[in-house]
């Protein structure tokens, strides 16, 4: 029984850590939800202008043809909302990240 137990423990520990990671994967702005994949207009539009903006850099991304090219990378602060700060990152324009700290 002791054995059954452990794989129900270990069950449920997965099932946790992946529900935490969608619940990372979305943020509330206002009465809409922004989601991974995002275009940064779009964030704009439902979230309003961020509290900063700050440009990191470039990176290299490879296509699935084996191009290189380089796209811009870019983090917008909101908040602080009800004590939280949330810090959103785009990668050529697109919502790579959310992360959220207080």
């Amino acid at each position: 029984m002791p054995k059954n137990l452990l794989i129900a423990s270990c069950l449920l520990l997965l099932s946790l850590a992946s529900f935490n990671s969608q619940a990372s994967s979305t943020l509330r702005c206002n009465s809409q939800l922004i989601s991974l994949g995002e275009k940064q207009r779009s964030v704009l539009n439902k979230c309003g202008t961020p509290t900063d903006k700050t440009f990191i850099g470039y990176k290299q991304v490879v296509n699935i043809y084996r191009h290189t090219h380089e796209v811009r990378i870019d983090e917008w602060l909101y908040g602080p909302r009800y004590g939280m700060y949330h810090l959103l990152r785009f990668e050529g324009g697109v919502l790579v990240k959310i992360s959220s700290r207080r």
